[in-house]
């Protein structure tokens, strides 16, 4: 027995010899530094990464002019803004609510980190415990899985963030790259699809709550939380709001008065579908004219201001709505499939582009009927023929100045005189004039009047008054006679410009869609919409006279209303394109309507939206009036500021009855000033003035006459605007 003893002594002797305190505090002591030592290479092997894909993508925003949403593009609902622009009380509330000592720490919680990672080691579930630091490191550099190893680089990357960056900047980072719920990533996001604010727009308690949110986004939506999750995220939204009294960054007294910010439903993200996504294109192609490279725009993180104003936007889309669309069967008529229509609505003392239709929608059929080039304006490039007469003082052949009065022999299918490319043009339904003063030829839309015209001023001249009025050169802006007739590739945007510079007294008007457009790194220069005087006044008014006669008595009478008006309607080849373009003192737009069959063939509009022929005094008029009503506000007061040569005045007449399948059933008034007499003598392109028509035109009244109601099946209007078909 004494010798057991004895053994199991000198055994316990050895070991508690083995495990001494020194020796257990010496190897204690060389573990930590091991540790250290492998930290630290760990420290020197692990660099800073560049950022992950995901924290640099951000959406661009689109808004109205009025700063409202329109949409958000991009794969992330992400806009990074400046701490500059996220109130001091905001960001002290993320800084209670995660990391009150983040101003003073360097970047990393050790004991957190150590405890989160032997959880998730030991499987007693993944744990938090990071700074913000850590967080935004996580967040901007590294993925989501939380693996001793990822929290490892994650404790290494964040100590080296706090030496090479400051306090704020970190801040700013983990703010814009957390992720809130509802798909917003960033503050900005978020205060949008909570509050429908900007971040710089948050109060306290609204940024607590989104501070509260980052611990459990999904749970904590007060509007699709359950009761449980209600009330832990107003819990933490005491406690952020409490902690914040504490550091002393909010006054207690402020406290009290502060109620839970209930936030608003939660709301789908406007999508491209319906006119969205064609004006998000026309934004994103202005901007790229600018010089943005198109994949910095696709990079996202531009706030784009358009100048799309909201209320006209909606009223083009129902006068289009209710003049077409509400008329077509579009799924159980093939020929009505094949209609589409296109508009563009320009601020002629500005430039803006306050309304466009692209067509039936953006995901439906993408290419954009306000900006397409690829149909011919036809009878609405009449007026330039006209401008460019005036501006370069322009003679007949027999040597009379072009004016309103000036009478033009207006057979159907005469030759010009004077040209080296031979032309005689058709008029519609080959109606022979004859003697006709240009007002009256521009108010019927006669061709041959017009075709002599721009012999006598020059297709050459011709085609530069157009394309200093605004029009795009081609291949197919062919100087020739024919030109006279629209033959040209042209678009409603276009044509809303050129329109908008003669409303503009002769200066450039430039349509741009986009008022602003910035991002966190620079700003978009913006298009000088505004130019220089192209046209002389006096010659950009007299067209502007010419055309209100239009709307009096001509062919776009659909189209007026209780406002002044000037406008040319326009139908081409093949019936092919039908148009309107006009415009009253504050206000221009171009309609047109165009046949486009599945394979985006061009086709007839006729026998389409109404029996025969789609000219552009029906429809495209009527949408046209719709439009301009509402976006006036019923009317408008204002008249045209017209500086003109009265000598060239003459006496407008009333409609002439159609000779066309849609003539009226009713007649209207007999033709004053131009009945049809013998044709004048062939070897002149022009008849000697006659003296009877030169005396001044009778004033606008104070509220033009409301047009016949468009409604009436019975009352069609006097067309003469269409070329003949080829």
């Amino acid at each position: 027995m004494g010798r057991t003893d004895t053994r199991q002594g000198k055994k316990g002797g050895r070991i508690r010899r083995l495990f001494t305190w020194k020796k257990l505090l010496g190897t204690f002591f060389v573990g930590c530094l091991l540790a250290m030592g492998a930290f630290y290479v760990i420290y020197l092997m692990v660099p800073v990464p560049t950022a992950n894909a995901q924290a640099t993508m951000q959406s661009n925003v689109y808004k109205f002019s009025d700063g409202k949403v329109l949409a958000r593009t991009g794969e992330i609902n992400r806009e990074i803004v400046g701490l500059e622009k996220i109130p001091r009380d905001v960001q002290d509330a993320f800084v209670a609510a995660e990391n009150k000592t983040f101003y003073k720490d360097n970047g990393v919680d050790i004991k957190g980190t150590t405890r989160a990672a032997w959880n998730t080691i030991t499987g007693k579930g993944k744990q938090g415990g990071s700074t913000i630091t850590q967080q935004y490191v996580k967040n901007y550099y590294l993925s989501q899985d939380q693996t001793a190893t990822r929290k490892l680089k994650e404790m290494v990357i964040a100590l080296k963030v706090d030496q090479r960056m400051g306090k704020p900047e970190i801040l700013a980072g983990y703010m814009n790259t957390s992720y809130y719920g509802r798909s917003a990533y960033g503050i900005q996001a978020a205060a949008q699809s909570y509050y429908g604010i900007d971040a710089s727009k948050l109060n306290v308690a609204q940024g607590a709550y989104l501070a509260s949110l980052l611990q459990a986004p999904n749970q904590y939506d007060w509007t699709s939380a359950t009761p449980t999750g209600r009330k832990l995220v107003e819990e933490r939204w005491n406690y952020t709001l409490d902690n914040m009294v504490e550091e002393g960054w909010l006054d207690a007294s402020k406290r009290a008065t502060l109620t839970f910010p209930v936030p608003q439903k939660a709301k789908a993200a406007p999508g491209m579908e319906g006119q969205t996504g064609y004006m998000v294109e026309a934004a994103n192609q202005e901007l790229m004219r600018q010089g943005i490279p198109e994949e910095d725009i696709k990079a996202g993180g531009w706030t784009i201001t358009l100048n799309i104003d909201e209320k006209k936007q909606k009223a083009l889309v129902k006068a289009v709505e209710r003049q077409l669309e509400a008329k077509l069967d579009r799924k159980g008529d093939k020929k009505d499939a094949t209609v589409q229509a296109g508009a563009t609505s320009v601020d002629p003392k500005t430039g803006k582009v306050v309304a466009m239709y692209g067509g039936v929608g953006a995901t439906e059929h993408w290419t954009s009927n306000a900006t397409r080039r690829d149909y011919q304006p036809a009878s609405t490039f009449k007026p330039i023929v006209l401008a460019a007469a005036l501006d370069n003082g322009a003679e007949t052949q027999d040597g009379r100045k072009i004016g309103l009065g000036t009478i033009y022999d207006g057979r159907s299918r005469r030759p010009v005189v004077g040209s080296d490319v031979p032309f005689a043009p058709e008029n519609e339904d080959d109606r022979s004039y004859g003697p006709v003063t240009v007002q009256k030829a521009t108010n019927s839309s006669i061709n041959s009047v017009y075709a002599q015209m721009i012999v006598d001023v020059s297709p050459g001249n011709t085609k530069k008054t157009a394309l200093a009025l605004g029009m795009k050169d081609g291949a197919d802006f062919g100087e020739t006679p024919a030109m006279s007739l629209g033959t040209m590739g042209a678009s409603t945007w276009d044509m809303a410009g050129v329109y908008a510079t003669l409303d503009n007294h002769g200066v450039k008007v430039t349509p741009t869609i986009v008022k602003s457009a910035e991002h966190r790194d620079r700003k978009a220069e913006p298009v000088k919409s505004i130019g220089e005087q192209v046209i002389s006044r006096e010659a950009a008014d007299t067209v502007t006279k010419a055309m209100t006669g239009v709307v009096r008595s001509g062919s776009g009478f659909r189209a007026a209303g209780d406002y002044a008006a000037a406008g040319k309607t326009g139908t081409s080849e093949n019936n092919r394109s039908a148009w309107f373009v006009g415009y009253t003192p504050e206000l221009v737009t171009a309609v047109g309507l165009f046949g486009e069959d599945a394979k985006g063939n061009q086709v007839t509009l006729t026998d389409t939206i109404n029996p025969g022929r789609a000219n552009g005094g029906r429809t495209p008029a009527q949408i046209w009036g719709d439009y301009t009503t509402a976006a006036l506000g019923g009317g408008s007061d204002a008249r045209f500021d017209l500086e003109t040569d009265s000598s060239q005045d003459v006496v407008e007449s009333a409609p002439t009855p159609s000779r066309s399948s849609e003539a009226p059933t009713s007649t209207p008034p007999p033709v004053t000033d131009s009945p049809d007499p013998t044709p004048p003598p062939t070897s002149t392109a022009t008849t000697p003035p006659q003296p009877t028509d030169t005396v001044t035109t009778p004033p606008l009244p104070t509220r033009p006459t409301k047009p016949p109601e468009t409604t009436d099946p019975t009352i069609e209007p006097p067309v003469f605007d269409q070329q003949p078909q080829q």
